[in-house]
């Protein structure tokens, strides 16, 4: 009797909810959108450039022909809003939320700060939303998990605080994530993996901790994934590369990963990036790196890594820089190298490397 009572009450509040969704649609027009844009005009307490305060008008019939803005031709409605780069000053309106029919939303590049209104969870519609390179502060909204058709994600270089919430994971859509360079903390969530079609993942310049997340290992279409410059900790799965077969960066610098560095990286054919400075990884180089034809950069320095390089190493033919010092490598210089005709830069300093170079280097 109690659970069926709990699943009546769900569906009476998602019937009343449709219903609001309904009648909101129904009752809106091309005025409400204007005024949803004029009440965003009226937190803006500076515009170098006058952009709004001389386009915006209240007294045009529609906001179409505005600077930034773009209407859809079938419902006439605003579809999508692009004040980047403008050097706007401010903070966003709840009205934003009456654009029931916006698609994009791109203020990045301004000085827009505060929060979040939560009157933006109405725009179920919104595909894009970059809100990068300003000064937003308080916690990622757990409401994000409310726009069902989200894909792209831009909230990097902000002030933004707190845990990453859930709720962010039932996107099933996104396809970027990009968070990086706020104030994020805590662990990054296993529920991460439930982002079937996301393609970047980046993370970097935060103060996240705890191990590798073990989700992600179910993001296979993941082709960028940038977690640098954390706290991380422990050992990288083994078989992480049998999982990312679309993988082309690995970037993980500036973490306190430890323990041998996977060689089923190598079944990633794709990479062009490994990058895992700075950390403490230890035992040998995988010889099966060599296996990787469109790798440009190799950078494992600055950690315990020992043994000798992999004459393996010469068979990556569009390597242009290859960083190995702070290690504890030895052995001579394997003649491989020389075979690295697209190599510009070879750092190997700070090892117990023996014997000479030898014209290795092709000059540039």
């Amino acid at each position: 009797m109690e659970i069926t009572r709990h699943y009546f009450c769900l569906s009476i509040f998602f019937f009343h909810s449709l219903m609001l969704c309904l009648t909101i649609n129904a009752h809106t027009n091309i005025t409400t959108d204007k005024h949803a844009l004029l009440s965003l005009k009226s937190k803006i307490s500076f515009d170098p450039h006058s952009i709004l305060a001389d386009n915006w008008s209240v007294n045009s019939i529609t906001p179409c022909n505005w600077i930034g803005v773009t209407c859809n031709s079938r419902h006439n409605r605003v579809s999508a809003l692009d004040l980047s780069n403008m050097g706007l000053v401010g903070e966003l309106t709840p009205n934003l939320g009456n654009l029931s029919f916006l698609i994009s939303l791109n203020l990045s590049q301004n000085n827009f700060h505060n929060s979040f209104p939560r009157e933006l969870s109405q725009l179920r519609r919104l595909k894009v939303l970059q809100c990068n390179m300003n000064n937003f502060s308080g916690i990622i909204p757990s409401w994000f998990g409310l726009l069902p058709n989200l894909r792209f994600l831009y909230l990097e270089n902000n002030s933004i605080s707190g845990f990453l919430p859930t709720s962010l994971f039932n996107l099933s859509k996104l396809e970027v994530l990009h968070l990086g360079v706020n104030s994020l903390e805590g662990s990054i969530p296993r529920e991460m993996g439930n982002l079937p079609q996301l393609k970047w993942l980046n993370l970097s310049l935060n103060h996240l901790s705890g191990s590798f997340p073990l989700g992600i290992l179910n993001l296979s279409k993941l082709e960028i994934l940038s977690i640098s410059s954390n706290s991380l900790f422990g050992e990288l799965p083994l078989g992480i590369g049998n999982h990312l077969p679309k993988l082309q960066k690995f970037n993980m610098p500036w973490n306190k990963f430890s323990g041998e560095i996977p060689s089923s990286l190598s079944k990633c054919s794709l990479l062009q990036i490994i990058s895992l400075p700075c950390n403490n990884f230890s035992g040998r180089i995988p010889r099966e790196f060599g296996n990787l034809t469109k790798l440009e950069l190799l950078d494992l320095s600055s950690n315990q890594l020992t043994g000798a390089i992999p004459r393996e190493i010469g068979a990556l033919s569009s390597l242009g820089e290859l960083a190995l010092y702070n290690n504890i490598l030895y052995g001579a210089i394997p003649k491989e190298i020389g075979n690295l005709t697209a190599l510009e830069v070879l750092y190997s300093e700070d090892n117990n490397f023996g014997g000479t170079f030898s014209a290795m280097l092709v000059a540039k």
